[in-house]
């Protein structure tokens, strides 16, 4: 019996084929090109996400009988807004969570309708990668595109629409759109209003792990699968993150490297941040969390590697770098603005304390520790409230470098806990596949079956220490660079 989780990333999209033993036995992916129309801007094609996973999704069960295959189901990028026409049809690209062009939106929720309201009706206030001022954004400059919308989506639900036919969403993924009565879980015909959305060009809303159908004829044709097959709803990527690395629950922590990079808090209980500086959403198993959310993770590591140093070698750059917590050049990781905690589009990567010493390791080692830093953050944010972290899961990408986790335990002096099986979202997914095939009791019965610890990062004390008096150095440069910000974007 399999279950296949389906991780819709920014850059490619990965499917995990899982036995009901929790062993993955095939991963497939497929890249998809990302458009940039104007400075700020993130754009992609629905149609490249939907062929580029039947592809993916045929060779996935090339080897197997698709018909040991019960049910599929996502982890997927979050805020993307996804816009069919009355025929179902795409309106135009995707606008993606790492879009920056909604600032007059934002500042408009934000400011005149008020923070205080809009976490009122949301649990959480306006960020540029938002689906809801995306669509301020698109009936003030496309008002012929906006009139046409008949359905508005998340773009894994893009996918489960093109699988099955039906218009649905989870409540993870529904949190971050900025029109989702969080604390209930359902629509808030508040911002609906306000935004001039009518609520039922909005999707049907169900738990991550609850079957919306199954998958139609035709894609059983297209596919080889039975048509049999169940859909889940699946979650927004970093809560299909948390179940695929056991956060689920009350009071457990995930931090993901991924592409952005986000610091994951699970509770029963809901909460909002009082500064609002954390994400208040719904989570995966039923219950919710809080997170920080950094645009720029490992995406800073790759822009440096690719672009700068022009390599692939990303092990090789780090063999150099030996001496941690001691490194006088700062980077700050906003190359597509910053979300969590500072909220603000216009912020950009900066790299200071440089000198005619300064070596090549050094500035690779001060983008893996700014992204560290920038994690701490939020993990601030979250002592504040009273929460109290103590150790921690990891994931991502960046996740596979030694040093990297390394620098995470120092730099917010946690324990990291590895797991055996790193396959963040689409793992994630394919628990939550399994629950809605009814193998596992629930998603949290599952994770605890499924999901093993292999290796803990421990903090070194004294190294600690060290981190914590660069961090009080780190989190002085932001605020003194903010005015900077401002004049460079005029």
């Amino acid at each position: 019996m399999y279950f296949i989780g389906i991780d819709l990333g920014t850059s490619s999209v990965k499917l995990v084929l899982m036995e009901k033993s929790g062993k993955i036995e095939k991963t497939v992916s497929r890249e998809y090109p990302l458009y940039f129309p104007n400075p700020g801007w993130s754009e992609q094609s629905p149609k490249d996400w939907y062929e580029k996973s039947v592809d993916a999704l045929k060779e996935l069960i090339a080897d197997i009988d698709a018909n040991e295959v019960k049910a599929i189901s996502f982890g997927g990028q979050m805020h993307g807004l996804v816009c069919l026409d009355e025929k179902d049809e795409v309106i135009r690209p995707a606008i993606l969570w790492n879009d920056g062009r909604t600032e007059e939106e934002c500042h408009f929720l934000n400011d005149e309708i008020g923070k205080d309201k809009i976490s009122e009706y949301t649990a959480n206030i306006a960020f540029a990668g938002f689906t809801a001022p995306k669509l301020l954004w698109m009936k003030k400059n496309e008002p012929e595109n906006f009139a046409r919308i008949k359905k508005i989506m998340l773009p894994k639900d893009y996918l489960a629409y093109m699988y099955t036919g039906v218009h649905a969403t989870d409540v993870s993924d529904a949190s971050g759109m900025l029109l989702f009565d969080v604390k209930n879980r359902c629509w808030s015909k508040e911002m609906c209003d306000i935004c001039g959305v009518d609520i039922d060009t909005l999707a049907n809303i169900y738990e991550s792990y609850e079957s919306i159908g199954t998958i139609t004829k035709e894609f059983a044709a297209l596919t080889g699968l039975p048509e049999t097959v169940i859909v889940a709803a699946g979650a927004g990527d970093n809560a299909a993150a948390a179940v695929g690395t056991g956060t689920v629950g009350d009071g457990k922590c995930n931090i993901s490297l991924g592409t952005s990079g986000t610091i994951f808090i699970s509770s029963k209980n809901f909460g909002v941040d009082k500064k609002n500086a954390l994400h208040s959403f719904a989570h995966a198993d039923g219950t919710y969390h809080l997170m920080g959310c950094m645009l720029s993770a490992a995406s800073c590591n790759k822009w440096w590697m690719d672009e700068i140093l022009k390599t692939k070698d990303y092990a090789g750059e780090q063999t150099g770098i030996e001496k941690l917590g001691e490194n006088n050049v700062f980077f700050l990781p906003y190359l597509m603005g910053e979300r969590s905690p500072h909220n603000n589009p216009k912020a950009r990567g900066t790299f200071i304390g440089m000198s005619m010493d300064t070596t090549r390791e050094e500035m690779t080692q001060a983008i893996l520790e700014g992204v560290a830093f920038a994690l701490r953050d939020s993990l601030e944010v979250a002592k504040e409230q009273g929460i109290v972290i103590e150790r921690t899961k990891i994931c991502g990408g960046g996740a596979k470098s030694a040093l990297w986790k390394k620098m995470i335990a120092n730099i917010m002096n946690i324990k990291v806990d590895v797991i055996e099986t790193e396959e963040g979202p689409g793992l994630g997914a394919a628990i939550l596949a399994g629950v809605a095939a009814g193998e596992y009791e629930s998603v949290e019965a599952a994770a605890d079956k499924l999901v093993k610890v292999i290796e803990t990062v421990e903090p070194e004390t004294e190294l600690a220490e060290k981190y914590e008096k660069k961090y009080q150095v780190f989190k002085q440069i932001y605020p003194s660079l903010i005015s900077v910000y401002d004049a460079m974007s005029k």
